[in-house]
């Protein structure tokens, strides 16, 4: 019988294994101050993207509100991508914002930047570019958008810790990056997320999330301590943070992989529709568009090799119906598909996967 292959499976060795150990050992197992592994987690990845700054938080999501937390939304637009995770809109909406979705681009899924300047109105005040599956938004025209507009961009990587763009990795661009760590993600933790701030202001944004990460607490000595404001319960634990810093030591490595990984997907899936290879690329996912897509998961799943949808575009939930049409949007929601490409896969499960799908299509 042959093996099951997943669709995510992290990658992790005893030097994660001596580390949870360390931590459980320690009794220092959680912070709302961020000491400790997570202090030390925020100096490594600041080092790693070489942003001006980075608050750890406990989820991609808690990034996306506390980032949005910063500007003043509250009636205001912000442009983003319909395909997506849910929590890049949600975020918006929890800061009193209104998402206003634009259409992506036929070959990377990532917003369409021809597209954002005609989204623009008055009440414009972000612009919400996500790097779908690793790949890299066309960042030159948002921010030259930005610019002109005079609007912030705030960045959801989810998928891009270890992008680059032109050389310099995601996280050194917008005003604020927001990154998600967790078991199926590039750098895999039980939960995390971080910000990475690139203001001028990064000081006092630095002092704001800090508080607002840890319900608002502030001025805090010993035992006593202020609340000036509204905050949430967003710290990264101890545990999460020690097994960050160590798949951040490994990080480029596993990117290698599984970039010879879509490398030879590009090359050797026989279909007219799939994700291009770009080395830039981290390829958090690998996605290709089939026809008769219910048939081809399952036939998938009958060979046991396991697949996925990301994402149901946001326009189409209940809670965010609209009568929109996002032409290509609408169409890749009908027929995309994510295919495993972890760097867990050997040449034999890579090999078995292509030969499959392209018996089946």
């Amino acid at each position: 019988m042959k093996k099951r292959i997943k669709l995510f499976d992290p990658h992790y060795g005893k030097a994660e294994e001596k580390a949870i150990l360390k931590v459980l050992k320690s009794g220092y197992w959680t912070s709302g101050s961020g000491l400790g592994n997570v202090e030390y987690f925020e100096k490594d990845v600041k080092k790693y993207v070489k942003s001006k700054d980075c608050i750890a938080v406990n989820s991609g999501t808690a990034a996306l509100n506390l980032a949005l937390s910063l500007i003043d939304i509250k009636n205001k637009e912000v442009i983003l991508p319909s395909l997506t995770f849910v929590s890049t809109a949600h975020a918006v909406i929890i800061n009193g914002g209104i998402p206003k979705f634009v259409d992506i681009d036929s070959k990377s899924l990532c917003i369409n930047t021809d597209k954002i300047e005609d989204s623009i109105t008055k009440k414009t005040k972000v612009i919400l570019p996500v790097h779908f599956g690793g790949m890299a938004c066309n960042l030159d025209k948002i921010v030259s958008l930005s610019k002109k507009f005079n609007l912030t961009v705030i960045e959801d990587a989810a998928h891009a810790i270890g992008t680059t763009y032109k050389n310099k990795k995601i996280g050194t661009h917008g005003t604020a990056v927001c990154f998600s760590f967790h078991p199926v993600k590039n750098l895999a933790m039980p939960t995390g997320g971080l910000i990475s701030i690139n203001d001028k202001n990064h000081e006092r944004f630095r002092k704001i999330l800090l508080a607002r990460r840890w319900c608002g607490i502030t001025d805090r000595k010993d035992y006593f301590y202020d609340i000036k404001e509204l905050g949430w319960n967003y710290y990264m634990n101890d545990f999460s943070a020690a097994i960050g810093r160590i798949q951040l030591k490994n990080l480029d490595r596993m990117l290698k992989i599984k970039k010879r990984i879509a490398r030879k997907y590009s090359n050797e899936i026989n279909l007219d529709t799939k994700m291009e290879y770009n080395d830039s690329c981290s390829y958090h996912l690998y996605w290709i568009c089939v026809k008769n897509r219910n048939k081809f998961m399952k036939k998938m799943l009958t060979a046991g090799i396991e697949t996925g949808i990301h994402y149901k575009p946001i326009h189409q939930m209940s809670m965010y119906s609209k009568k929109q049409k996002l032409e290509y949007t609408d169409k890749i929601a009908k027929e995309i598909v994510s295919i495993p490409v972890h760097q867990n896969l050997t040449e034999g499960d890579t090999d078995r996967i292509i030969k499959t799908i392209n018996e089946i299509c």
